[in-house]
């Protein structure tokens, strides 16, 4: 098969022909039919991730259809068209059995501790467990773009920030998974405030539901700007970009009792930034982090795809080929573009 393949960190990714995968006992081979792109292969291929050994595949946004299935594997079969959640639970460790598949302890990540989706094909492990069935009115692109980006949002807001209507949310950062916060967090019923550097963005931001725009570019103090908006500051807030001066905001930002979400990842030198602690305890703030969702909550997401109330069709961005994806990899480190980039073609 074709896939994209770098064997160094940093160095530009190349296309080369590579031995099709083998499904295990309880996984899943699929034929890629749209996968993704996301900062968090960007910061795999640039080094910032442990897992990773070299040569590899990036990629863990995709969609597409199982083509073989291994002996153990009873709920799925040639001919399904599937999604499946970054962080694949191993489906018997303790995190699994209690519901957290994504935190599984012995989880596996297609394009981190696997090779990944920028690929004709996939291997998935523990396909029971793990794939998600698709629509057959869902676009492959669109499913693509759930992955990662719009699952963990929805997470984020649903799950660990426990929005609730008429509550405000901050939002800052306006890449795919930012748009997708604002999206789902306005559908929720919130009042969602996108905080951006570009007015394009909080442009688009505006019309997938945000009420107030900041562009943190002009504003001198984001926090404050958030605080008048609010009229005392968010009950939730988010880091959607990952970021010392992005996580720092969105927690001095809170209102009393708060609740923060940490989704954009903090990696290399920016693993350890400066907390306002002080604000942490004297309003009770409450800091979470925020890592994917496990496949058995896509049911409540898929209906209000279904319904209308989330159209996660709007973010996606720029439909490129495989050839094209090296250079786009590449230039995920300078945030161009509005939506998620997905790689539709193959040939």
């Amino acid at each position: 098969m074709k896939a994209v393949v770098f064997e160094k960190f940093g160095e530009a990714p190349t296309i080369q022909t590579v031995p099709d995968p083998k499904p295990a006992a309880d996984g899943v081979v699929i034929k890629v039919e749209a996968t993704g792109l996301c900062r968090s292969d960007w910061h795999g291929w640039m080094g910032h991730d442990s897992d990773i050994t070299l040569p590899h595949v990036p990629g863990h946004e995709l969609a597409g259809v199982v083509v073989a299935a291994g002996k153990q594997v009873s709920r799925w079969k040639a001919g399904d068209r599937v999604t499946v959640p970054f962080a694949v639970g191993c489906g018997r460790c303790f995190e699994c059995t209690s519901g957290n598949h994504q935190v599984c302890e012995h989880q596996s990540q297609p394009g981190f501790n696997a090779w990944g989706s920028f690929a004709e094909y996939v291997g998935i492990e523990h396909a029971d467990t793990n794939l998600v069935r698709l629509p057959e009115e869902m676009e492959f692109a669109t499913a693509a773009s759930l992955g990662c980006r719009f699952v963990t949002s929805f997470r984020a807001i649903v799950d660990q920030g426990r929005v609730t209507p008429g509550e405000w949310v901050a939002v800052h950062g306006c890449g795919g998974v930012g748009l997708s916060a604002i999206m789902i967090a306005s559908a929720m019923g919130a009042n969602v405030i996108a905080i951006d550097l570009t007015d394009e963005k909080l442009d688009f931001a505006k019309k997938i539901g945000a009420v107030a725009t900041i562009n943190a570019s002009t504003t001198p103090n984001v926090v404050k700007a958030v605080k008048q908006i609010t009229n005392g500051g968010a009950h939730m807030s988010m880091d959607a970009l990952g970021h010392p001066t992005t996580s720092f905001n969105s927690i001095a930002n809170l209102r009393r009792r708060g609740r923060h979400v940490q989704v954009g990842l903090m990696l290399g030198e920016h693993a350890r930034p400066q907390v306002p602690m002080d604000k942490v305890i004297a309003f009770e703030l409450e800091i979470l982090g925020s890592h994917g969702m496990q496949a058995y909550r896509y049911t409540a997401m898929m209906e209000m795809i279904r319904t209308g109330k989330l159209k996660p069709e709007l973010l996606v961005g720029k439909k490129i080929s495989l050839e094209e994806a090296p250079a786009a990899l590449m230039a995920m480190g300078s945030f161009e573009g509005i939506g998620i980039g997905v790689v539709t073609k193959f040939q």
